[in-house]
C-alpha cells in the first residue's frame, strides 16, 4: 500500500491511496483540471481510481468532488449528513453510496474505515485504510481528540495527521476573535501541541512514515509543526514529512 497527496490547507486537499489493484481518492478540494494535473504528477490518471471518499462538506474538501466524479463516473462515498449538507450538488452523481461513521466497508481489496471526529461540519469523518497488512490513519479537519479517535489510530503504520496551527501565533494573527475561537475551539481544527499528545497516546513504534499535514499558511510554520511531532518520537526532524499546499507530498510506500 502507499499513499500520496495532490496539496494540503485550506485552499483545496486530496489524498491518494494505492492498494495495488485500488486506487481511491480522500476528498477533492480543486477543480477538475488542477486535480487530473496533479494526479498526473504522480504518475496517475483519472481513470484509474475506484471511487472518491469526503471527509466532510467543507469547499476545500468537498468543492471539486462532484464535478470530477461526473467527469470520471466514480462511485462517492459520504456520510448522511455530508449527503444532506450538500444534496443538491450530488443529484446527478453516477454513484452515491450513504456509509455509517463507524462501520468499515471494503472497496474492492482496500479496506476502509471511517471514524467521526468532532468538527463543525454536519456529520464529519476521517478514514483508516487497510490491505490486510498495513494500515494508514488519515486525520485532519478536527478540533480535538477522542477516546474513540485514539482507539482507532493505535496501531497504524503511517499517519497524515493534521497540524493546523501554533497556538501562540494563531493569538496574534490578525484573525478576527470569532474566526479565532472557532479555528482553536473544541469543533476546529487541531494546533501542534494536540497533535503531538495524541503521538503520546499511540503506538508510534510502529510508524514507517509520520506527514504533518492541513498546515495554516499564515498561523503555523512547517519547522514548528515537525519540531512539535518530532519532540515526541525521539526522531530526526528531517524523517517528518509535511504536506504542502501547492505540492502535497510524493508517494510513500509501506512495507
Amino acid at each position: 500500500m502507499r499513499f500520496a497527496s495532490l496539496g494540503s490547507g485550506s485552499q483545496g486537499n486530496a489524498l491518494i491511496v494505492d492498494a495495488g489493484e485500488t486506487k481511491v481518492m480522500v476528498d477533492c478540494g480543486f477543480s477538475t483540471r488542477v486535480a487530473t494535473a496533479r494526479l498526473a504528477r504522480l504518475g496517475t490518471a483519472p481513470e484509474q481510481l475506484a471511487a472518491i471518499l469526503v471527509t466532510h462538506e467543507h469547499g476545500d474538501h468537498l468543492g471539486g468532488v462532484f464535478s470530477f466524479a461526473r467527469r470520471h463516473r466514480l462511485a462517492v462515498y459520504l456520510t448522511h449528513g455530508t449527503h444532506a449538507a450538500a444534496s443538491r450538488g450530488s443529484a446527478s452523481l453516477p454513484e452515491c453510496r450513504l456509509i455509517d461513521g463507524h462501520t468499515a466497508f471494503a472497496i474492492d481489496g482496500l479496506e476502509v474505515l471511517p471514524f467521526p471526529v468532532p468538527h463543525d461540519a454536519r456529520e464529519p469523518v476521517q478514514y483508516r485504510f487497510g490491505d490486510g497488512q498495513h494500515r494508514l490513519g488519515v486525520l485532519t479537519d478536527t478540533g480535538s481528540i477522542t477516546p474513540h479517535v485514539v482507539e482507532v489510530l493505535r496501531a497504524c503504520d503511517a499517519l497524515v495527521l493534521e497540524c493546523n496551527h501554533d497556538q501562540a501565533l494563531l493569538a496574534a494573527s490578525r484573525y478576527p476573535a470569532a474566526l479565532k475561537q472557532r479555528i482553536g475551539g473544541r469543533f476546529g481544527h487541531l494546533e501542534n501541541g494536540q497533535a503531538a499528545g495524541l503521538l503520546r497516546q499511540i503506538d508510534s513504534g510502529r510508524l514507517q512514515h509520520l506527514v504533518a499535514a492541513h498546515l495554516s499558511q499564515e498561523n503555523n510554520r512547517p519547522q514548528l509543526a515537525v519540531s512539535a511531532l518530532a519532540a515526541v518520537l525521539g526522531c530526526s526532524e528531517d524523517w517528518i514529512g509535511v504536506a504542502d499546499q501547492e505540492g502535497g507530498f510524493a508517494w510513500r510506500q509501506l512495507s
